[in-house]
């Protein structure tokens, strides 16, 4: 289990791992340097949909 601190409006995700190797394939075409921004951009754009969601 992941742990995720919330601080500051800042989201640490700790031991966070992610069995998905369709995903893991794009992001391995990425340059190593780059994987963790464009992983980054990925959860951001994702919890993005959670909007509103915690009324449900």
């Amino acid at each position: 289990m992941a742990d995720i601190q919330i601080d500051d409006g800042i989201i640490t995700i700790t031991g966070l791992n992610i069995q998905d190797p369709k995903a893991a394939a794009i992001l391995a075409a990425y340059p190593p340097e780059r994987r963790a921004e464009i992983t980054r951009r990925a959860v951001k754009i994702g919890l993005g949909y959670l909007k509103g969601g915690e009324k449900d």
